[in-house]
């Protein structure tokens, strides 16, 4: 194999057509990356929100966070592969689901539960009831940290995504696996770079999204994004975003 032969298939017409081609490849990787992340959102964002606004099961939400990191993405895959429900589209999704839910709930419980205690009894005292603080104020104010959580799963989840090519069902990883099976180190090596590219657009831009979504009073300078709540030191750090 040779740096060209990989420039050769990346740069050439017909590596970019049809059902095998890049494109058709490229849009299921995102398709099902970007289903199983809002999917993820809505099971793990209201639960979170919630969790924080009520002040309780913090340790549940990291635990939950933590136990998802733990969870082998592939032995999933084979669990439903030989399972009744066998390996598909959907099932693939659940897999995802279960590996992009637990950066979200924790970021989104740590990013209300740690708003300025302050700002809330400022908003009790003029006359807001308890959703509309959670509205108004907790989850406003909690949007750097949550979309930080979001930021983090998808690009897990991006990056897993790779292994549904493993089983057949499409993305950009069927591309990788092929390689593997037909001896072609360039569709490896090519495939890894496609996959590499799509994980860096989607950190550029949720960065930019996130950073837009930050007020202005709430960015510290010199400091890098809050990526995950585990890696909170302390509570004051939640608001911290690139």
């Amino acid at each position: 194999m040779t740096e060209q032969s990989v420039w050769s298939w990346l740069t050439t017409a017909a590596s970019w057509q049809g059902e095998e081609g890049i494109l058709h490849r490229l849009w299921e990787h995102v398709w099902l990356s970007g289903v199983s992340v809002l999917v993820a959102c809505l099971i793990a964002l209201p639960l979170g929100i919630w969790l924080g606004h009520l002040g309780r099961g913090g340790t549940v939400a990291i635990n939950l966070a933590n136990i998802g990191r733990a969870i082998p993405t592939l032995g999933v895959i084979i669990l439903f592969a030989v399972s009744p429900l066998g390996l598909n589209t959907w099932t693939l999704i659940a897999t995802l689901v279960v590996f992009a839910a637990p950066p979200i709930l924790a970021n989104a419980y740590v990013g209300v539960s740690t708003v300025d205690r302050d700002a809330k009894e400022s908003a009790r005292g003029m006359g807001m009831s308890g959703g509309q603080v959670l509205r108004r104020v907790e989850v406003p104010l909690a949007l750097p940290l949550i979309a930080a959580g979001i930021r983090t799963s998808t690009l897990q989840v991006v990056a897993t995504a790779t292994l549904a090519g493993y089983t057949g069902n499409g993305t950009l990883g069927q591309i990788v696996f092929r390689g593997f099976n037909v001896n072609l180190d360039y569709l490896v090596v090519g495939g890894a770079i496609l996959v590499a590219a799509l994980a860096l657009v989607t950190e550029l831009l949720l960065g930019l999204l996130q950073r837009l979504v930050t007020p202005a009073g709430l960015r510290v300078r010199g400091r890098g994004p809050v990526r995950d709540a585990s890696t909170l030191g302390r509570p004051e750090r939640a608001v911290v975003t690139a």
